[in-house]
């Protein structure tokens, strides 16, 4: 492990005014939402749409990073160009999910936990030669208030995981981001959501530490915290700052490279003023910015579906939302240029 330049690399992903953009959806997920707007889904309709995100000149002004699918790692332009060279040359990190996703928990019902960990090192290897300099792994974490979960056999679980999936990261020179996802779906307030973080944050780090996984070179990826998504009574925006704030402060080291947020079924505008007000609040101990997928992929996603050959159109839209979020790190979005 060479921590300088693990430190490096995950400064150069959350850049002054930049983020990270995901671009790793699984072939399941890609199908929903190709599916959902008409186009079928395969090899080749899958290259197409990436190598629109890939290339979209002046993205690089906005995304620090990309993180890719293994599919999308290994995949080349028309023109029989890498996709990471692609990245490289506009100075973009390129990075990947490694994740095998979320199973059913043993004797635990309604919760998962993240698969992956057989074969990693060897598979880590492979992608850092193929041109990834990070990597990201994903837990997922319900909450319920009448089933009383997320458990603490399941939190424990997958920061477990999370902890050992990092160090393996490490090990390899790859920045590990790490992502334990509070869910949106459910009832619960936005103080349940507050307690329920916190926790799964504080086991996490305390996890990390017991694995050996230097903070400085590893970066958090989370969900804000919010009110479940059928909550009566959902709080606004500047609550879901204030709120989201405070835990971080509570639970996430100082030492941390960076906190990025997930979009985590908040609307693209919703995502992006979160944000915003969290960095309008004054000096933090790290860098909060985003690694979002479908609130800055959606509008060109659409575009491109209604229409293939109009990529510039598509690109416009996702150069849009990028540059919104980009704004937002800074503490500098302004709603009103949002159409």
């Amino acid at each position: 492990m060479d921590l300088d330049i693990l430190k490096s690399t995950a400064m150069a992903m959350v850049a002054s005014g930049k983020g990270i953009l995901a671009i790793d959806e699984s072939h399941g997920t890609c199908t929903k939402r190709f599916e959902a707007l008409g186009v079928e889904c395969n090899e080749d309709s899958r290259r197409a749409y990436r190598s629109l995100l890939v290339g979209a000149q002046g993205i690089e002004d906005y995304v620090s990073a990309y993180i890719l699918f293994d599919e999308t790692l290994r995949q080349e332009t028309e023109e029989g160009i890498a996709f990471t060279k692609v990245l490289a040359d506009k100075g973009i990190i390129p990075g990947i999910k490694v994740d095998k996703g979320a199973k059913d928990l043993a004797l635990h019902t309604g919760e998962k936990v993240t698969e992956g960990l057989d074969g990693l090192r060897e598979r880590l290897l492979e992608y850092f030669e193929l041109g990834a300099r990070f990597a990201k792994w994903r837990a997922v974490i319900a909450i319920d208030r009448n089933e009383n979960l997320p458990s603490r056999a399941c939190i424990v679980a997958n920061a477990h995981a999370l902890a050992r999936y990092a160090a393996l990261c490490q090990e390899a020179n790859l920045v590990p981001i790490v992502e334990p996802e509070i869910l949106l779906d459910g009832d619960h307030s936005i103080e349940h959501c507050y307690e329920v973080s916190v926790e799964v944050w504080n086991v996490l780090f305390d996890q990390l530490r017991e694995q050996g996984v230097e903070l400085q070179a590893t970066i958090l990826k989370t969900s804000m915290i919010l009110s479940g998504k059928s909550a009566s009574q959902r709080a606004d925006a500047l609550q879901v700052s204030q709120m989201t704030l405070k835990g971080l402060k509570e639970a996430v080291p100082d030492e941390l490279a960076a906190v990025v947020f997930l979009s985590g079924g908040q609307s693209p505008k919703e995502s992006t003023l979160h944000l915003d007000l969290m960095n309008k609040a004054g000096a933090l101990p790290w860098p909060l910015s985003f690694s979002y997928g479908r609130s800055i992929q959606g509008p060109a996603l659409e575009a491109w579906a209604k229409n293939p050959q109009a990529i510039s159109e598509a690109q416009e839209k996702l150069l849009h939302r990028a540059k919104m979020n980009a704004l937002a790190t800074l503490g500098k979005y302004d709603p009103s240029i949002d159409d």
